[in-house]
């Protein structure tokens, strides 16, 4: 069984699990199912607005869908959620990223 279909009956029975929404969003990214990620990192930042990695990767796959506005918007407010858990790697990450923008 492919690795998207076992998260997703994983999650079937577990949908508000942070871990697997997460998983299945970085799985889809993988195999550039790109809309479907961007509907699963919604997902999980509707399960926690603060999951740093989500507004990451969120404004990542935005950047290679060349979502250029939709993507800085992702990336600044992933800046601001890794402010306010004091995750400054992924702060700086973001803004680097940002900048190269």
């Amino acid at each position: 069984m492919p690795r998207v279909d076992q998260l997703k009956a994983m999650l079937a029975k577990e949908p508000d699990d942070l871990f697997l929404n997460f998983s299945l969003a970085m799985e889809l990214a993988k195999t550039e199912q790109h809309e479907a990620c961007l509907a699963q990192f919604a997902r999980v930042l509707e399960l926690n607005p603060d999951y740093v990695a989500a507004h990451f990767h969120k404004g990542k796959t935005l950047l290679k869908m060349r979502r250029m506005e939709e993507a800085k918007a992702a990336l600044q407010e992933g800046i601001a959620a890794a402010g306010r858990c004091g995750d400054h790697h992924a702060e700086s990450q973001m803004k680097q990223l940002l900048e190269a923008m």
